[in-house]
């Protein structure tokens, strides 16, 4: 069963060269690739510089996608929150959210939602998780460890269909040797630089599988709306889920 996901910090909406709020341009930017499941990171609810939109419901309306999941990490000053969110054309059967906020550091998160995929006469659970990471080297280190250690990540079966994806801010590519590799997940065969979206240099967002998941493929958008959207580019994935007697 083949699907398509994104990963995208989509920066509350504002350009990252013209600062302009428009979430149409993030939009449209997701629509053009059709995906089934969509991570962002950075959603603006009830903030000022973003109309006071409650930007997961506005862009699940826009996609046309059903099920929604959120959770707000930061409070900003003035009024609001942004956080992590996700938005699905699979039913949603559970979701949660689990802390890695690191002392005196701003608030992280990872975001989990459970899914039931069908395929063929039969349905799949698909666990995703959709996390945003600290901006140091050691804090990164820290909520990875967590986020392998935490509940209902480390109860799940080996075989068990799992998405990890989200902004890593992974300056230097080292986090999926070092930390994820030996935990179980594959990543794409090459590093997909995404930021600056006007001109990407560094590889901060990541797509990583376990379990009974394959990447086929992962797409950098070079469409001139993406560069305009936000600070970060989007990843687009083509992944499958297999039966258990036919992965290999």
């Amino acid at each position: 069963m083949r699907f398509r996901v994104a990963t995208y910090n989509i920066h509350k909406c504002i350009g990252g060269l013209d600062r302009r709020y428009d979430p149409r341009r993030i939009c449209d930017t997701l629509a053009h690739y059709n995906p089934n499941l969509v991570l962002l990171q950075e959603v603006d609810s009830g903030v000022r510089r973003s109309n006071g939109d409650t930007q997961y419901q506005l862009l699940g309306d826009m996609l046309d996608m059903r099920y929604r999941t959120y959770f707000p990490n930061v409070t900003v000053r003035g009024g609001g929150v942004y956080g992590n969110a996700i938005l699905s054309h699979y039913p949603l059967t559970h979701t949660s959210n689990i802390d890695l906020t690191i002392p005196l550091k701003k608030r992280r998160s990872v975001l989990h939602a459970r899914y039931r995929v069908r395929l063929g006469k039969t349905t799949r659970t698909l666990h995703v998780f959709n996390l945003h990471l600290g901006l140091s080297g050691f804090e990164r280190k820290i909520q990875l460890r967590r986020f392998l250690d935490s509940d209902p990540f480390a109860r799940l079966h080996h075989n068990t269909p799992i998405l990890l994806a989200g902004d890593f801010n992974d300056v230097y590519a080292t986090l999926g040797p070092k930390l994820l590799f030996p935990a179980g997940f594959r990543s794409y065969h090459k590093v997909i630089p995404t930021f600056p979206a006007y001109a990407p240099l560094r590889a901060l967002d990541g797509i990583y599988v376990r379990g009974h998941l394959k990447i086929d493929r992962v797409l950098r958008p070079r469409l001139r709306v993406a560069t305009r959207a936000s600070d970060h580019l989007p990843l687009i994935a083509d992944l499958r889920i297999l039966p258990a007697r036919r992965f290999r």
